[in-house]
């Protein structure tokens, strides 16, 4: 009878752990409405622990952004090298291949993954990295030089992240609107963080036109170059989009409480400071 009891304790370990460990499955490729439920914003630190079913955006600098999860693990979009004076390791960095603000050739070696947006051909490159409790994507787009067009095809990626139900993209520095086989790709984003300067990128207008298509419940802006910039594009989503200033650098959010109607989101950037203020 000991025996049993101690074998079935094991079991139940064991199984507690593996389910510790599993993604919550996410929507991205389904048709979905936006979920309803209230906006959630929640001030923390980035060294403070995520709640649970919820991921926390950290708006870092430029396109930099930390996304973390209830279990631990981090990631950093469009990683440029230089995230704060302090010796934080994320578990994973993406980036991409427009201007050196967006990669860096010399990526810190302890951090485990490295994905970069473009691959050693115009075939872009394709990654789908299960980190158990975060799934880790791309779309591959195009990037142009603004003096002669194209510059290198498939050299950006849009990279989505699968965590705790929700699928949050990161469109990089995208150069043309998605066509149809990208937007399918791409599915239902519940989160996007978007390039809002108005011309290095897209103009106003066609950002403005993708998002609109994309339908996300919450957009936060990102590599915006002074408030016009940032605030002619929130004038042109303000009519369809609610528009929020929290004055945080960090975002909290879950299925729960993702606004019942669209929400532009506008973080303050901030480098990741050595102590938790």
């Amino acid at each position: 009878m000991l025996r049993l009891l101690t074998a079935c304790l094991v079991l139940a370990a064991g199984l507690a752990q593996a389910q510790d460990q599993t993604r919550r499955p996410s929507h991205c490729i389904a048709i979905a409405d936006a979920a309803p439920g209230m906006a959630y914003l929640h001030k923390a630190s980035y060294a403070a622990p995520v709640p649970d079913f919820s991921v926390r955006i950290t708006y870092i600098d430029h396109a930099m952004f930390l996304i973390q999860t209830p279990g631990g693990l981090s990631a950093i979009t469009d990683y440029a090298g230089y995230i704060g004076a302090q010796d934080f390791v994320p578990d994973v960095v993406t980036m991409n291949h427009a201007h050196d603000t967006h990669w860096t050739p010399y990526p810190n070696e302890a951090i485990p993954h490295v994905l970069k947006g473009w691959g050693p051909t115009e075939r872009g490159i394709e990654h789908h990295l299960d980190l158990g409790e975060m799934l880790i994507r791309n779309v591959s787009t195009d990037i142009r030089s603004p003096f002669d067009g194209l510059r290198e095809k498939n050299g950006n990626s849009i990279f989505v992240f699968e965590a705790e139900g929700l699928c949050i993209g990161h469109l990089g520095h995208l150069h043309h609107e998605p066509n149809a086989a990208q937007y399918a790709a791409l599915g239902r984003l519940d989160v996007v963080m978007a390039a809002v300067d108005g011309g290095l990128t897209l103009p106003t207008p066609v950002i403005v036109k993708i998002l609109k298509r994309l339908r996300s419940s919450v957009v936060i802006p990102m590599h915006w170059f002074g408030r016009s910039s940032l605030d002619r594009f929130l004038v042109e989503m303000g009519d369809e989009f609610d528009i929020r200033r929290p004055g945080a650098s960090d975002y909290v959010v879950s299925l729960r409480t993702l606004p019942n109607r669209p929400t532009v989101i506008v973080l303050e950037p901030r480098y990741l400071p050595v102590f938790d203020d």
